[in-house]
Formats: C-alpha cells, structure tokens, sequence
C-alpha cells in the first residue's frame, strides 16, 4: 500500500509541475547542468510531450535510454519456448513482448521469433498511472530501482496511459507496410527537421554491417512500426528530435514520406 501510495504522490507532482511552471518560467534554467542533457537529463518542470516521449524511450530500451549497464543474462519472466526464442539482454526491453505497435501477441509480433504469447499493453490506455507503475514492478516486470528508479518508472506509466498510438490506422498488417500519410507535407518536416542529421534522401547515417545497408527508407520500409515509435519519442541514447509535441497525423506524414526515401547506397 505504501508504494502505491507513494506512486500516487510521485503522480500528482509530476502533474503539478506545469502549474508551478506558470509561477516561475525562469526555473527550468537553474538547474544542475546535468539536468540539461537532452540525451539522459529531465526538465525540472516536464511537459506533457517529454513526459510521454521519455517514457516511450524507456520502453524502447530503457538502459540505454538511462545510461544504465545492460542486464547480463535472459529475463527470467521471458516465456522462452518453440517460438519466443529471443535471450540475453533484448528479453528485457519492453517491446520485446509487447511489441513496437504495443498489441503484443495480437500486433506485429503475433509471429515469428519475437512471438512470445504475451497480450500488448493498449488494454491499460486511459488507467490511473500510478496503477500502472504498481504492475511494472511485480514478478512480471523483475525490475529494480537501480535499473529503472521509481520516477523512471512513473514515465513509462504515463506513456502506457496516455501516449499509445494506434498503428493499424496506418499500417497494412498483412504487409507491414505505410498506406496513409500526405506524403508532401512529411517532405516538409522531414527536409526542415530530420534532414539535420539524416541529410535530405535519409542516407548520412547508416546501421548496416557487413556490406549490407541500412538508412532511413530502409528502416521505415522494413520496420515502420518500430521507426513510428521512434519519431515520436526518439531514438535512444542519442540526440534526436521527436513529434510528440505535434499532432499525430505529422508523424504519420513523416513516415509515409520516409518510406519513399532511397534504400540503396549513393554512388560513388
């Protein structure tokens, strides 16, 4: 009871900041440097959207999104078996089995080498946070506070309550592939934004190996679900921008106009 209840307050707090926000605008600059990381920091009065943003970044890989060590060894809640045969550190990442599109064994993952059999989290959309943060610490989510603190883990809670998105309103399940968006309008964002880093054909960075490559059309064609949770909350452990903050429907431009984008390497 007291843990809940100490959630609970942790929760209040975290919505009382704005409001303390009004009183004092200037205090989100004097705080400690370390603060100011974008890559691992906090705001000291967080917004909605970075609240959200951060706790999908958690979800997505939370030692890397905390600049924490990685757990040696398979998640000992993984279900391993015929099918979910994932091990070592990958089995604790929250997608891991509830998925990019969050609808775990009902979602992209309800095959292959990721299906584990476990149900996705859009059944918690909309429940109290602190509820929430009480269940990511039972025996099926074997976390400790040193993996992932209290805090951290009220925005992972916020991010399952409020910031989920609905992926079949522009994916093809059956293909895996964009099929809504306004192309146009995500050349703009993309050319005026994610062209900062990813240059204009989204081929400056590449995440391929072995002579094989991988750039921005590459990932949105192959994995768009998992590339739309990372234009919404950012890739992890690295400085990289994110929609949040903008309507849905942009993020969905974003895509669609990424997946347009070269999956070839430039010649030479």
């Amino acid at each position: 009871m007291m843990k809940r209840i100490g959630f609970a307050v942790s929760a209040l707090s975290l919505s009382l900041a704005a409001v303390a926000y009004a009183d004092d605008e200037n205090k989100d600059y004097m705080h400690p440097g370390a603060a100011q990381d974008f890559v691992h920091g906090a705001p000291e009065y967080p917004s909605e959207p970075w609240l959200l943003a951060a706790g999908g970044r958690i979800y997505d890989d939370w030692a890397s999104a905390l600049d924490r060590d990685e757990v040696e060894g398979t998640n000992p809640a993984y279900p391993v078996g015929a099918n979910a045969d994932q091990t070592g550190y990958g089995t604790w990442r929250c997608k891991e089995c509830h998925g990019w599109d969050y609808l775990g064994k009902d979602g992209i993952y309800s095959k292959g080498s990721h299906f584990t059999g476990i149900a996705g989290i859009n059944g918690a959309i909309g429940k109290p946070v602190d509820q929430i943060a009480a269940t990511l610490r039972d025996a099926n989510h074997p976390y400790t506070v040193e993996m992932i603190s209290d805090e951290e883990m009220l925005r992972v809670a916020a991010f399952v309550s409020r910031g989920q998105v609905d992926m079949r309103s522009f994916l093809d399940y059956e293909t895996r592939t964009v099929n809504k968006g306004d192309v146009n309008r995500g050349r703009e964002i993309f050319q005026t934004t994610c062209a900062a880093c990813h240059g204009f054909d989204g081929r400056l960075m590449d995440w391929g190996s072995d002579g094989n490559h991988n750039y921005v059309g590459t990932e949105a064609v192959e994995v768009p679900d998992e590339v739309m949770n990372k234009i919404l909350n950012a890739h992890t452990g690295v400085q990289m921008i994110n929609l949040r903050a903008f309507p849905f429907e942009y993020a969905v431009d974003v895509i669609a106009y990424a997946a347009t984008l070269p999956l070839d390497p430039p010649k030479q």
